[in-house]
């Protein structure tokens, strides 16, 4: 790939808080799509009185791209990094540090120049890291909640907080997943079927309980692939689909989204009280009777779980999506305290 060289510049000497005037590179993939890819980019650099550094750097380029209900998600990041939104975060819970920004409205792409975390991240998490996840995740909702500082006010293009239950009637009405549940060809077992069915069944009266608990700012992707633990502390990445949303929400991501399936159960115990914790540290959660986890859990990925399924022809994978789903039935019977 090409790497302009007065950017790379600007990035390292915001990286260093140093003149550079020179610096060789290599580029390796860390992950990517069909919209955007992600690269370490590393090297030596050189400042004006001859200093050599090594550094370490994360190149994002993001591309244009229509997510449903969301079309303003594909630039969202890098309207966030060059609003005042990093001011909201603390050394405890954070992104990382943009050094260089850049947008080409007609080719409609940015780029992005981060800080290389290096830390614990995706299935590596422990128990532990889980649980200060969501512990932290409360604090800074919480605080965000408490407070309303006033850049939250300024940003204009942030997910609605209706995302969450447009995308699950948008699913609701396909009959592919719909029907499949219902037809006596699914091959899931019964009880699982039915948890499925009764989550519809009770979604009239479930959603408006919802649209009760307090609006808070949502990372919307809180999963184990954007986390990383580093120092003691958690780093969220992507925030393309943040917005407004509702409390628990980012917990049902992090605890159900291609998470660790053999200790679903056991995270939800310990997440769901740690998340409540660091969220009344800030606000009064005492009026929040039932914290509805486990429905948005079912709302926001039931219907996917059920989607990955059908278009999956991988044996295994399949009876790690019915493994997946059977530990979410669990929860029901596991309740955590919130």
């Amino acid at each position: 790939m090409n790497i302009k060289f007065e950017t790379l510049i600007c990035a390292l000497s915001q990286l260093f808080k140093k003149d550079i005037i020179s610096a060789e590179c290599q580029t390796m993939p860390l992950q990517g799509g069909t919209v955007g890819n992600v690269y370490l980019v590393t090297g030596i650099a050189e400042t004006a009185d001859g200093e050599k550094l090594s550094y370490r750097i994360v190149l994002k380029i993001q591309k244009k791209w229509e997510r449903y209900g969301d079309p303003g998600s594909w630039r969202r990041e890098y309207d966030l990094y060059t609003s005042d939104f990093g001011a909201t975060f603390s050394d405890a819970f954070r992104w990382p540090a943009c050094y260089y920004a850049e947008i080409n409205e007609e080719e409609n792409e940015f780029q992005l120049w981060l800080e290389y975390i290096d830390g614990v991240t995706g299935l590596d998490l422990t128990g532990d890291m889980y649980e200060q996840a969501a512990l932290e995740l409360g604090r800074y909702q919480g605080k965000l909640y408490a407070e309303q500082p006033s850049v939250l006010q300024s940003l204009n293009n942030l997910s609605h907080a209706d995302l969450m239950k447009n995308t699950y009637l948008h699913y609701r009405s396909w009959p592919v997943v719909y029907d499949y549940i219902r037809s006596e060809d699914c091959e899931f077992p019964q009880q699982v079927r039915q948890m499925l069915i009764d989550i519809d069944d009770h979604a009239d009266e479930i959603l408006p309980r919802i649209e009760k608990l307090p609006l808070v700012l949502c990372h919307r992707d809180f999963w184990v692939t954007n986390l990383i633990y580093a120092d003691g502390k958690i780093v969220v990445i992507d925030w393309d689909t943040s917005g407004w949303g509702y409390l628990g929400e980012d917990l049902a991501s992090l605890i159900a989204d291609e998470a660790d399936i053999d200790h679903m159960v056991e995270y939800y115990r310990r997440c769901v009280p740690a998340y409540y914790k660091g969220f009344s540290e800030y606000a009064d959660v005492s009026p929040i009777a039932d914290h509805c986890v486990y429905e948005l859990i079912l709302l926001v990925f039931g219907y996917r779980l059920v989607e990955w399924y059908l278009h999956t022809e991988d044996d295994d994978e399949k009876t790690k999506i019915v493994f997946t789903l059977q530990k979410i039935y669990e929860m029901k019977t596991s309740p955590a305290q919130g």
